[in-house]
């Protein structure tokens, strides 16, 4: 029974009520795309990096000397590292995950392929890398001492390996359906790489498209460049294991630089870093945007119950109670908000479909829309409670007023 006159009185209003259901619409575009953005953003820093976080150190070091005995310093400083106390187990390898380093390589399934099936990680396990990163085999099995080569053999073409490891992620995509074990990928030669094993999963050094983040190939190669040292350790005394593990590679070779140090939680904590940041910013922006709607409603409303007391006065005198005119501001923001949100709804797909052309970001889930719809209807009605509450008060008699 209260539309009508509520429609009639926006009518004489439709201005103010303009405006308010224009930044309800902004509002709901802007908190729908938001929300999503930092709900994507926190699931992708927790990423699952296949590797046991929590135990791993990388080592960083870069020698002044001559490469010419790389291999067996490489060799050296593994069996120093591995008697330090604390110390499980160390593996030598050119890039980590989160490392924020880039060797990948083009895939086929056929020697005959022109173009690349997929574009995957290369990882060059300098030995025991399954055991030390804590990866979990889930078909096949690890390399075996006689399929390890140097790198510079390697890169001269003077050996091949023939045999890798892949992730799951990459058998699905590589043959969905039929078992990786013994299939053949090609990777820059005309000879094939059989798979030998099969690990859930380990992500790239640097995510481009997170579709394809856990696409990668582990390699039997050492003695990279770039080799970088992995500790797996026990306790919860990793620092004193960096010092230690420094200090050793310092005595083994005097003339050697050690140019970073550091836990694989903070290698997430800072490869993620950029996507927290923006979570932040975004849920502030939220923050302030529902202050400054809730404001205007409370304004808006606020202003018309100044102007109404003499029609509230009436609606009193003619047994209208306290509810009813409760109820009478309620209705009308909910019939603002309504119209805000179900054009904020289109502006929220329209700016997604922006999102997506510029940033190739994934669609907008429909189950943000009455997620943001919600918030808004009880933001209006929270606002607009306190003015409502006072027009409660304005007595019977205002109807004898002028004004």
């Amino acid at each position: 029974m209260d539309i009508q006159p509520i429609l009639k009185a926006l009518r004489h209003q439709k201005t103010a009520a303009l405006l308010i259901a224009f930044e309800i619409a902004l509002a709901c575009a802007i908190i729908c795309n938001a929300t999503f953005l930092i709900v994507s953003r926190l699931e992708r820093s927790q990423m699952l990096s296949g590797v046991a976080e929590s135990e791993l150190l990388r080592i960083r070091a870069a020698s002044l000397d001559d490469d010419e005995d790389k291999m067996a310093r490489i060799r050296e400083d593994i069996a120093g590292l591995r008697g330090i106390p604390g110390v499980v187990s160390v593996t030598a390898t050119q890039q980590v995950p989160f490392g924020q380093s880039s060797w990948n390589s083009g895939v086929r399934t056929s020697p005959d392929q022109q173009n690349s099936v997929v574009n995957a990680t290369t990882y060059y396990d300098g030995g025991d890398m399954v055991s030390t990163f804590g990866l979990k085999l889930v078909a096949g099995r690890d390399f075996s001492p006689d399929e390890y080569y140097d790198f510079d053999e390697v890169a001269s073409g003077a050996v091949t390996p023939s045999s890798i490891i892949i992730t799951r992620t990459l058998a699905n995509r590589l043959w969905p359906g039929e078992p990786p074990l013994n299939q053949a990928i090609y990777m820059g030669g005309s000879d094939p790489l059989r798979v030998i094993g099969v690990v859930e999963t380990l992500v790239r050094p640097s995510i481009w498209d997170d579709s394809t983040a856990h696409d990668c190939v582990i390699f039997p190669t050492r003695g990279a460049p770039g080799t970088q040292y992995v500790l797996r350790v026990q306790g919860n005394a990793p620092d004193a294991v960096i010092e230690s593990a420094t200090a050793k590679l310092k005595a083994l070779q005097p003339n050697r630089i050690v140019r970073g140090a550091e836990t694989f939680t903070q290698l997430r904590e800072e490869y993620f870093r950029q996507d927290r940041v923006m979570a932040v910013l975004l849920m502030t922006v939220i923050a302030a945007l529902l202050v400054v709607t809730a404001l205007g409603i409370v304004g808006l409303a606020s202003f018309w119950v100044q102007r109404r007391q003499r029609h509230i006065g009436i609606r009193r005198a003619l047994g209208a109670t306290r509810g009813n005119i409760l109820r009478y501001f309620q209705l009308e923001n909910f019939l603002i908000v309504s119209a805000g949100i179900l054009a904020g709804m289109f502006a929220a797909y329209g700016i997604n479909a922006w999102l997506m052309q510029h940033y190739e970001l994934p669609r907008l889930p429909a189950y943000y829309l009455p997620i943001g719809a919600l918030s808004l209807w009880l933001l209006g009605q929270l606002s607009v409670l306190h003015p409502a509450l006072r027009a409660t008060r304005v007595p019977p008699a205002m109807a004898t007023r002028g004004g």
